[in-house]
């Protein structure tokens, strides 16, 4: 078991590497970005692969908020073990909310939101298109991106998928248009 002696010199080593408070010097903020880098990596590998694969409203809030709250370890701007802490609980709380929305589709459909079928058969749904914020002209340019056309003549339908990008679906081809 350490000494007091140890532990104290540990600790005076530990703030050399990391500073304390706002007045750290280039080194020292160095640290604390290699340090909350390492650490990012394993809240993230906590949080799951979806974190950041599925870029949904409900993952964005999981980044920004872990970005901000990490960001402030590495300036100083609060306690490197609370924030750290606090970082982590975001991290579980998305962790134990995706667990739940995977066995509740009702929760799910609340957090993560339900794909808007805007378009259908040569009609635009202009309720689903003002429900979902979106435009016609929004439609029209994932056709120009994603099948290199200007209108939706091959199209059967565009639904607003709930990450946000729009999915076109194809009309099925017929054996006279082969």
């Amino acid at each position: 078991m350490a000494t007091y002696f140890e532990v104290e010199e540990r600790m005076s080593l530990m703030l050399r590497i990391f500073g304390e408070g706002r007045d750290l010097d280039t080194l020292q903020m160095a640290a604390r970005t290699v340090a909350v880098f390492l650490s990012a990596l394993v809240f993230i590998r906590i949080a799951g692969r979806r974190s950041f694969g599925q870029r949904s409203p409900f993952d964005y809030v999981v980044a920004i908020l872990l970005g901000a709250t990490l960001s402030r370890i590495i300036v100083g701007a609060s306690p490197a073990i609370p924030t750290a802490t606090a970082s982590l609980v975001i991290v579980l709380i998305h962790r134990a909310l995706a667990w739940a929305c995977v066995h509740s589709p009702k929760l799910e459909r609340l957090v993560a939101g339900a794909e808007r079928e805007v378009y259908k058969d040569g009609k635009f749904d202009d309720s689903q298109l003002s429900a979902a914020l979106i435009t016609k002209t929004d439609v029209y340019e994932t056709a120009r991106q994603e099948l290199h056309c200007t209108g939706l003549e091959d199209v059967e339908s565009a639904i607003l998928e709930r990450n946000g990008q729009v999915s076109l679906i194809r009309k099925p081809k017929t054996a006279s248009s082969e």
